[in-house]
């Protein structure tokens, strides 16, 4: 059987997030769950980057619109944070526009607006 990527990172991850979802419920805004996996992050010696830009190339000129992911974290995984009643293809899409700027592997989608906490794994 096949190793997943990033296996124990995600792990560590999950579970943080579920350490923020037992205390704060759903029915916050997203910022409120980011600023708390932040702190998370930060006393469980986490590494990560918060609202990390990527730029979109095209032909030979750069946009001037940039992606921004909610987290960078272990300088692989992206992290996307969500707080609605459920994900929808429009939020893995946007994770995986994401993949393709940064040129990173691995995306984990989270939302915190539901009654128990919903994650999905992304490759790219």
């Amino acid at each position: 059987m096949e190793e997943l990527y990033f296996k124990e990172e995600v792990y560590k991850i999950i579970g943080l997030c579920m350490e923020v979802h037992k205390i704060l419920g759903k029915g916050h805004s997203e910022v409120v769950y980011k600023d708390a996996l932040e702190y998370e992050f930060k006393i469980n010696g986490i590494p990560f980057e918060r609202e990390k830009e990527y730029i979109i190339q095209y032909k030979n000129i750069i946009l001037p619109r940039k992606y921004v992911a909610d987290f960078v974290v272990y300088d692989e995984i992206i992290f996307e944070v969500k707080a609605i009643s459920q994900l929808t293809i429009s939020d893995t899409k946007q994770t995986l526009n994401y993949l393709a700027s940064s040129k990173n592997k691995l995306g984990l989608l989270v939302n915190f607006g539901e009654d128990s906490l919903k994650y999905k794994r992304i490759i790219l």
